[in-house]
């Protein structure tokens, strides 16, 4: 091959390189954002290849994958192929991981993701010492066994974990006695705020920790409590709610958090989270 041959065909694959990098919605030197697709579970229920194509529309490439009980995870890996999607993470249920471990995995690697995530602790009415101490073993084992399948676990922030306990919170115990190496964290800052936590403060103490964030606005006038639980119509768009999303952001980038998930649990998720996505994008 000729060195004018060599030279075109360098500059086709950077071309090629340079589309393919542009496609991710991402923040200047800091994380990527994508989209929690558990916000359209309602639109998905009666059709995911098109509300795929809406999700597409608003600008997404990465998405973390929950909200659809998919018949295969190979299948529904196809329609996020189709649709040019990646899907980084999933969320896996936590008596699944103690009982069938060999699935969970099996659905992450037809997936492709790089994250198995938990969104929920078993627990009855409040969250216990018992309950902590159960959840801390369990995530040792899960984050170990899974990185020996070269995959990551985190938990995912739910606002019933900041019981006080000792001279902090039951969460500082969790984090404190969880291994680094094989449990990150997925900080969900409406489930921070929620119980009366200050995300910034949370973000400085865990941060090289958390790999991964939900983003969802609270509605102004919401008070939160340690339930984990709140009415998904309070979720409001990014900058249009009680939390102050920009100082966020920016600690974020500090920490190197690697990911950020617009999520939006309301009936209006397909009009507002344009509008989230539109003000992240504007945060310098």
């Amino acid at each position: 091959m000729s060195l004018a041959a060599r030279f075109s065909a360098l500059l086709l694959t950077l071309a090629f390189a340079a589309t393919a990098f542009a496609q991710y919605p991402k923040r200047p030197h800091g994380p990527i954002v994508g989209v929690q697709l558990y916000s359209f579970r309602n639109q998905m229920k009666d059709d995911v290849d098109g509300t795929l194509a809406k999700v597409k529309a608003m600008g997404f490439t990465l998405v973390e994958a929950a909200g659809y009980n998919w018949n295969s995870a190979a299948e529904f890996k196809a329609l996020l192929d189709k649709h040019r999607f990646q899907a980084i993470s999933f969320f896996a249920d936590y008596n699944k991981l103690k009982t069938d471990f060999a699935s969970v995995v099996a659905d992450a690697k037809a997936l492709n993701a790089k994250y198995v995530i938990v969104g929920w602790i078993p627990h009855q009415k409040d969250f216990t010492l018992e309950d902590c101490n159960t959840a801390i073993k369990d995530f040792n084992e899960f984050g170990e066994k899974l990185g020996k399948e070269g995959l990551k676990f985190a938990y995912h922030v739910h606002g019933y974990e900041f019981q006080p306990y000792a001279k902090g919170t039951l969460m500082d115990k969790l984090m404190a006695e969880t291994k680094p190496q094989f449990v990150k964290i997925e900080m969900d800052v409406f489930w921070v705020v929620h119980p009366g936590q200050n995300p910034i403060a949370f973000l400085k103490k865990y941060g090289k920790r958390i790999d991964l964030m939900h983003m969802k606005d609270m509605q102004k006038e919401l008070k939160g409590d340690l339930t984990g639980h709140a009415d998904v119509e309070t979720n409001v768009a990014l900058g249009t709610g009680q939390i102050d999303y920009t100082a966020i952001v920016k600690e974020a980038r500090k920490q190197g958090v690697k990911y950020l998930f617009i999520e939006d649990e309301s009936s209006r998720s397909m009009e507002q989270v344009p509008v989230s996505l539109k003000f992240l994008n504007s945060i310098k």
